[in-house]
C-alpha cells in the first residue's frame, strides 16, 4: 500500500493537458480561464462624476455661480468652462473639460439658475479616467470565473474568453445488488447512490458527468460499460476494485490495456482505490462502500478533474481543537466524519462515535473530516488536530 500523498501525486500525474475552448462571456461562469484576457477599454473612459451635484472650477468657490447646462450618464455637456459658471451633473456623467470639482447637491443652495455653495469641504468627487482599469490591462488566467469576474470582463469589452473544456467524466457503478432510485428492490438488493454522489462531485469540480447504466457482475456487462465510456476524458468506476470472486473491474480493465499506477492505499475509509491509464486516458477505480467512494472522490477525483482544467486544487488542512479523547490510530491515515462547533481560539471538532463507512447519514451530517495520520498516538481533549472542511 502507498500513502495518501503518494497516491494523490500519481493520480495528478495522469491528468492530460487542458483543452482550450472559446466561449461567449454569458457561458463562461464557473469555467477555468486558460488564456489571458486583454482589456479593450479604459474604465472609466473619461473623468466621471462620483455623485449627483454640480461641476465647478475650484477657483470659483466663494461666489454665486450660474448653472449653464447639464451632464448626465450618456449625455455629456460639450460647452467650454466659463468663469462663474457651473454645470448640473449626475453620477457617472463625464466631467466637462475645464471643471475640476463636483460639489454634491446636498451642499448647494439653488434658486433658479443660481447656486450658492453652502459647504465647500470634501474631495473633488471625480473618478479619474482609468481609475478601475486601462486598455491593455491583463486579466490573468488560471482561475475559475466568478460572477464578479464576468462583470469585469464584460466591462473590459471582452465578448468571449478562452477557457478549459469541461472534462467528460463517465461514471460506472457495478454490482448485482444495485438498482436505480425509484425502483422497488428485490430481496438482497439496495439502491445505487454512489454514482449520483460521484457525479455531483464531478460537476462541482467543473466536469460534465455521465452516469452509465449499472454494470452487473459479469465480464460482458463490464465490457459494455467500458465501451460506453470510450469517448470520456476520465472513467470513474465504483466498486469491484477489491480482491474477490465478484470483483471484476480490475480484470476487465487489465484485458483492455490498463496501465495500472497503483492499487490500494494506506487510508481508511478507502483502501481499495485503483488508478491508471486506459487507452491513454485516466481511470479511477473507487471503492464500492458509500462513504469510502465519496471521500476518495473528494480526495482524488476532484483534484484530478481540476488538474485536467489547469487548476491546482490543493486543499490545505485546517486546525481545530479536539473535543474528546481518542485512542491511538492504526497503520492507515484515517478520515473521521466529525461535527464542528465554535471554540475560543480554534473550532472544536468532535468525531462521531460511529465511523461505519456504510452510514451515509453520518456523512450527510458531517461538517468536516478529522484527519489522523497513520500510527497517530492517543489524543486528549484540547489537542490541536487537522481537519478538512466539507461543503457542497
Amino acid at each position: 500500500m502507498i500513502t495518501v500523498e503518494e497516491a494523490l501525486a500519481q493520480v495528478l500525474s495522469l491528468a492530460p493537458m487542458p483543452v482550450p475552448e472559446l466561449v461567449p462571456l454569458d457561458q463562461a461562469w464557473g469555467r477555468v480561464l486558460l488564456e489571458p484576457a486583454i482589456s479593450r477599454m479604459t474604465q472609466p473612459p473619461f473623468a466621471a462624476s462620483a455623485m449627483d451635484g454640480y461641476a465647478i472650477r475650484s477657483c470659483d468657490i466663494g461666489q454665486p455661480l450660474t448653472v449653464i447646462g447639464e451632464a448626465a450618464a450618456g449625455h455629456p455637456y460639450a460647452g467650454p468652462a466659463v468663469a462663474g459658471m457651473a454645470v448640473r451633473i449626475f453620477t457617472g456623467a463625464p466631467v466637462p473639460d475645464g471643471y475640476d470639482r463636483v460639489i454634491m447637491q446636498e451642499n448647494v443652495l439653488r434658486e433658479g439658475d443660481l447656486i450658492t455653495i453652502t459647504d465647500p469641504a470634501g474631495g473633488n468627487n471625480i473618478r479619474p479616467a482609468g481609475d478601475d482599469f486601462r486598455k491593455g490591462d491583463q486579466f490573468a488566467p488560471g482561475r475559475r470565473l466568478r460572477a464578479a469576474d464576468i462583470a469585469l470582463l464584460a466591462a473590459m469589452n471582452i465578448p468571449a474568453v478562452t477557457v478549459s473544456a469541461r472534462p467528460r467524466i463517465a461514471i460506472l457503478a457495478g454490482g448485482d445488488e444495485l438498482v436505480s432510485p425509484g425502483t422497488a428492490p428485490d430481496p438482497g438488493q439496495i439502491i445505487s447512490s454512489n454514482d449520483l454522489a460521484i457525479a455531483a462531485l464531478a460537476r462541482q469540480s467543473g466536469g460534465e458527468a455521465q452516469i452509465l447504466p449499472i454494470a452487473r457482475d459479469t465480464e460482458d456487462s463490464l465490457r459494455a460499460g467500458f465501451a460506453a465510456a470510450k469517448d470520456a476524458d476520465l472513467l470513474v468506476t465504483i466498486g469491484g476494485a477489491s480482491v474477490g470472486d465478484h470483483d471484476l473491474i480490475g480484470k476487465v480493465a487489465a484485458e483492455r490495456g490498463l496501465d495500472l499506477a497503483f492499487h490500494k492505499i494506506a487510508m481508511r475509509p478507502g483502501k481499495p482505490l485503483m488508478a491508471g491509464k486506459l487507452n491513454g486516458k485516466p481511470m479511477l477505480g473507487l471503492p464500492g462502500n458509500p462513504v469510502s467512494a465519496i471521500i476518495c472522490g473528494m480526495l482524488f477525483m476532484q483534484p484530478l478533474i481540476a488538474a485536467m482544467q489547469g487548476l491546482d486544487d490543493s486543499r490545505p488542512l485546517l486546525k481545530a481543537r479536539l473535543a474528546q479523547d481518542l485512542p491511538a490510530e492504526g497503520n492507515r491515515q484515517h478520515y473521521l466524519r466529525a461535527a464542528l462547533q465554535d471554540g475560543d481560539d480554534l473550532p472544536l471538532i468532535r468525531p462521531f462515535p460511529s465511523q461505519d463507512s456504510a452510514r451515509l447519514s453520518l456523512m450527510a451530517r458531517a461538517d468536516a473530516l478529522l484527519v489522523r495520520p497513520a500510527n497517530d498516538p492517543p489524543r486528549v481533549a484540547g489537542d490541536i488536530v487537522d481537519f478538512m472542511p466539507l461543503s457542497g
